[in-house]
């Protein structure tokens, strides 16, 4: 990610300096930030001058890896070169298994590039304008340096590269976005759903492969002709899907006396594959399965499944259609968790030995912050299943640790979205320092990106921490940081970004006031939401690294979380998540609504100047950060003896409802399967409190609800989870002002084991102040609807 100035497009990564002190340069705008592990991250601003000069490459070819030629896709590839020819980006899309990741690959390599070269990215799980700083990267030698969000399509323009984005799941604008920072290159998208119409370019459907094609790739895997018949009748039934024609293959070659499998059971053989796979082999698929959609280096492979050779047994799972194989390494393939979940005698992994394995490495002084950022989908998935088995430690562990390189990769939105999990645990694990740091560097994060009222009250809250702690060092870097925040567009004096088109402030933000960049929310800015997300707990002891022979059994990679962009995932990893095993030591803390935050809120709103006007600044503040809200919640903050004399009364926000979207079959949308029954919270809901409620699944375990803010202006929120357990965590607003934030309120949803019923319950996790108080939070049952 963030490269070494090599002008042939290899990038190697930043180092990252971490261990125990880890500090460290890095530019966004016109800051300059020194990361600090220990203390915070501090600030400063770079005068005119100062800023780095990147440098375009002379050339400007970052390739994806070599493969062979896809089969009966001369069509699709005329078709993308005629777009290309034409001047018009295009989309290609189809259900998950039918070629596009081959497709684009090879076309990525062997199409005429033209104009100034060709850039190769995958955006799984990648927010928009991360993916924005690849192509800058890729196209220019920046030395560790992100422009503002103003200042990239400037220094990007003039650069006609083509580029190609696998995994691209956006919506129209998330798309926009991307092709906004290099305004005259051409793109190629391939992602499951059309999205990509009008002016932004053309749109072109990726259906399975021809008769002719599917008995070629038959013939090949199986080293000879099957019988055309059986060939025939297979094509149909897998609807020419590639992946499930190639699964198929490989259950007759894994087994001399088998033959080719019946056609109706062509979408059936992941439990057959299992059956055929060598120890070695299914321990490296369980802890793929483990890591659910994410995507791990060979090398983490081989030392926590004590497989030899990784690598080479990882390829060997990709010709069987079980694992896909990345620019990064390997994920498990689509199907493939849910069928692995209702395989039994498999062992959960250790997830302290995960946890450990992984926080180590991240800290390391060797490794490079590129490479963190490349398994920070692993980091996150390690966190949430940290927190769903009460080890919030082992979450703040693997945080905390990842953090620093994090900062240094100049990835915000996913720097973003793991702080967004590391606070929340750290108050669960009662980690007060961990509190105090993740606070901090949102609060830094926020002065990058744009987001002036937000870092405004982070660093004042991280100041306030820091004192309680008595850590000076961390009390003057946040002070030291609020004196840079983002000022007004338009405001004239103290920041010398204020108004500025190169300056974050502007950069970063939309008119009126800032977003944060690359938020996983509806903000436009390079950064993530930081109210979004839950997650992670206190450093653990470190565990042993040795490899574990026995394998134990990966977590579900059921529905994941936070969604930046809307990524859908495998199907079955809507239904629950693969065990682990969460070790003997699991945080007391957990599902204690945390101390320490109201605390330091009112502290916070008491230092804003004398009572109420301080308050009121403070606490509006958080309802401009809310990006999800959740309806029937509300606080009320009564009088304490030792606080204001009035009272404010409390009010329950209406509780919304939202349309709910059924998923489309991934493998073959143009079969007429019967649509399959609703899993995890898809769905609609009648409560025993008189709501109904709908989710709809945008994939990867989350799952949307429209609802409305404090003052009636329409919202949405976010559940994540996996299992039968999912959670969202938004504010709770006062009566008047309508906007006034008092606290945060987490809503967790069980589900029953008939999957039909639910069990809501709502508690305070945060206030502003210490007298505030829930009168609404309610536990009440969901029944489903359809």
């Amino acid at each position: 990610m963030a490269d070494t100035g090599e002008d042939d497009g290899t990038r190697t990564g930043n180092r990252v300096d971490i261990d125990g002190d880890a500090t460290g340069p890095v530019i966004a705008g016109n800051y300059n930030v020194v990361v600090d592990a220990q203390h915070g991250s501090t600030v400063t601003v770079l005068m005119d001058g100062q800023r780095p000069r990147p440098r375009r490459r002379d050339r400007i070819r970052l390739l994806p890896r070599r493969q062979g030629t896809p089969l009966g896709r001369d069509a699709d590839l005329a078709a993308i070169a005629a777009a290309l020819h034409a001047g018009e980006s295009v989309q290609l899309w189809g259900p998950p298994g039918v070629g596009k990741s081959a497709l684009l690959r090879y076309a990525a390599r062997t199409l005429d590039a033209g104009g100034d070269g060709v850039v190769f990215l995958d955006a799984a799980r990648r927010e928009p304008e991360d993916l924005a700083q690849d192509i800058f990267e890729a196209c220019h030698s920046t030395g560790g340096y992100a422009p503002s969000r103003g200042e990239l399509p400037q220094l990007m323009e003039g650069v006609e590269a083509t580029v190609y984005v696998d995994n691209a799941d956006y919506t129209a604008e998330q798309l926009r976005t991307v092709m906004d920072a290099a305004p005259d290159a051409l793109f190629v998208f391939a992602g499951r759903e059309e999205v990509l119409q009008g002016t932004d370019g053309r749109a072109h459907r990726v259906e399975g492969i021809t008769r002719d094609a599917a008995a070629e790739l038959l013939t090949r895997e199986l080293g000879g002709p099957g019988d055309p018949d059986l060939v025939t009748a297979l094509w149909e039934a897998a609807a020419g899907t590639p992946l499930l024609l190639l699964r198929a293959a490989a259950v007759a070659r894994l087994d001399p006396a088998a033959a080719l499998p019946r056609p109706g059971a062509v979408r059936e053989l992941l439990h057959p594959l299992f059956d055929r796979l060598d120890e070695p082999s299914l321990r490296a698929l369980h802890l793929l399965g483990t890591f659910r959609d994410a995507e791990l280096d060979p090398e983490h492979i081989g030392a926590l499944s004590g497989t030899p050779d990784a690598a080479a047994l990882c390829a060997g799972l990709a010709g069987l259609g079980l694992a896909e194989e990345t620019e990064l390494g390997y994920r498990v393939a689509d199907g493939v968790v849910a069928a692995l979940r209702e395989r039994q005698g498999l062992r959960p992994y250790a997830l302290e030995r995960l946890c450990g394995y992984f926080a180590d490495w991240a800290a390391r002084p060797e490794t490079p912050a590129a490479q963190v950022a490349g398994h920070a989908r692993a980091l996150e998935v390690l966190a949430e299943l940290a927190e769903q088995s009460g080890r919030a430690d082992l979450a703040v562990r693997v945080v905390r640790a990842a953090s620093p390189a994090l900062a240094r990769s100049l990835r915000f939105g996913v720097w973003g979205r793991l702080l967004d999990q590391g606070l929340p645990a750290a108050q669960r694990a009662g980690d007060r320092q961990a509190e105090a740091y993740f606070t901090h560097e949102r609060g830094v994060r926020a002065v990058l990106t744009g987001n002036r009222i937000l870092a405004a009250v982070l660093l004042a809250e991280a100041g306030i921490l820091w004192r309680q702690l008595g850590d000076t060092q961390g009390a003057d870097a946040a002070a030291n940081a609020q004196q840079y925040v983002p000022q007004e567009p338009g405001a004239g004096a103290g920041s010398p970004d204020a108004g500025s088109p190169d300056g974050p402030g502007e950069v970063n933000a939309p008119e009126g006031g800032g977003s944060d960049i690359g938020s996983s929310s509806t903000d436009p800015t390079p950064l993530q939401d930081p109210t979004a997300g839950t997650v992670p707990g206190t450093p653990a002891p470190e565990p042993a690294l040795t490899p574990e022979t026995g394998a134990s059994m990966p977590t579900d990679p059921g529905p994941t979380a936070p969604d930046m962009p809307t990524v859908p995932s495998d199907p079955g990893m809507s239904g629950g998540g693969m065990p682990v095993d969460p070790g003997t030591a699991a945080s007391p803390a957990t599902g204690v609504p945390p101390t320490g935050i109201g605390e330091a809120g009112g502290a916070v709103a008491a230092s804003a100047g004398a009572g109420g006007a301080g308050a009121a600044i403070a606490l509006k503040v958080a309802a401009v950060i809310a990006a999800v809200v959740i309806g029937a919640v509300a606080v009320e903050q009564t009088r304490s003896s030792s606080e204001s004399a009035s009272d404010t009364p409390a009010v329950s926000a209406p509780t919304p409802t939202v349309e709910f979207t059924a998923p489309t079959d991934p493998v073959d949308a143009t079969t007429d399967e019967p649509e399959p029954e609703p899993t995890g919270l898809a769905g609609t809901w009648n409560g025993s409190d008189g709501g109904t409620y709908v989710f709809t699944d945008a994939g990867l375990g989350t799952y949307t609800m429209a609802d409305e803010d404090g003052c009636g202006n329409p919202t949405s929120t976010e559940f994540t989870g996996s299992g039968d357990t999912y959670s969202a965590t938004a504010p709770g607003y006062a009566r008047e002002p309508c906007d006034l934030v008092l606290g945060q309120i987490r809503t967790t949803i069980t589900l029953g084991e008939d999957g039909d019923t639910a069990e809501v319950t709502q508690e305070v996790v945060s206030v502003v102040d210490r007298s505030a108080r829930c009168t609404t939070c309610q536990s009440f049952t969901l029944t489903r609807a359809s």
